[in-house]
């Protein structure tokens, strides 16, 4: 078999795996489901570094865990990628009637608020109903304000929610002082919670921006390392001020 561009060749060599490969033949649902998970973090990065030739590769791979537990499911008669795809073309067109349909939406905002309805006149429970409980904090907290929004349940303006996570912040002061560890994790969530909050009404992407302030700190760390191993010391033997030296040496990289 050589590669192609064509999609069901990829689905017929997933099948031919799946018969010949002991490994593959051996996989379940449930065996790799954490790997699909590493995969869309994997193409995240990609995305992050601006590395499209890694992006290309890293879809391919979640395309991959895609087809791949299509075909785990084809084998036990659950459903195949047939299904899969006419399932989300179906989904797409309902919840585009301004597309397909003909309702009128102007703008982002309505589009987004009448996503939300749709999906509750399906039978959603819940406004926030469909977001995972394993989404990373950052990332539900700003999915479900989002969700809460296009239905209504904002504030009107940033500064309301700036002294909304000002509130916040005193509070967790006031569980510092009272030393309450329950309290206090109550409180810091709370903080964190108002500051995605605040995010929101500056397009802000609260899970990137501290993963891009993670990277800028693990750069900066690991200049300190360098420069004390060049000196044939260890962090240990170090101390704050020299270590503080080679941090803002680091900042001017």
């Amino acid at each position: 078999m050589k590669p192609s561009r064509k999609f069901e060749d990829l689905v017929e060599l997933v099948k031919i795996l799946r018969k010949e490969c002991p490994w593959d033949r051996k996989q379940t649902h449930e065996s790799i489901k954490d790997n699909l998970i590493e995969e869309a973090y994997e193409a995240i990065e990609a995305l992050d570094n601006q590395d499209f030739d890694e992006f290309e590769k890293e879809l391919g791979d979640l395309l991959l865990h895609v087809v791949f537990h299509s075909r785990m499911a084809t084998e036990t008669e659950t459903f195949d990628i047939g299904n899969v795809i006419y399932t989300l073309m179906e989904k797409l067109i309902r919840r585009h009637p301004h597309v397909f349909g003909d309702e009128v939406a102007e703008g982002e905002k309505k589009v987004s608020e009448n996503w939300e309805n749709i999906k509750l006149k399906e039978g959603k429970k819940s406004t926030l109903d469909g977001l995972p409980a394993r989404l990373p904090a950052l990332i539900r907290a700003q999915r479900m304000q989002e969700k809460a929004a296009n239905v209504g349940f904002d504030w009107p303006e940033w500064k309301l929610a700036w002294e909304k996570l000002d509130e916040e912040l005193q509070e967790f002061r006031q569980a510092l002082e009272n030393g309450n560890q329950d309290e206090l994790s109550d409180e810091f969530g709370d903080v964190l919670f108002s500051l995605v909050n605040v995010s929101r009404y500056f397009d802000l992407n609260a899970e990137d921006s501290l993963r891009k302030t993670n990277t800028k700190f693990e750069q900066r760390f690991r200049h300190i390392e360098k420069r004390l191993k060049e000196k044939g010391k260890t962090l240990k033997e170090s101390n704050l001020e020299e270590m503080d030296l080679y941090w803002n040496e680091a900042k001017d990289l």
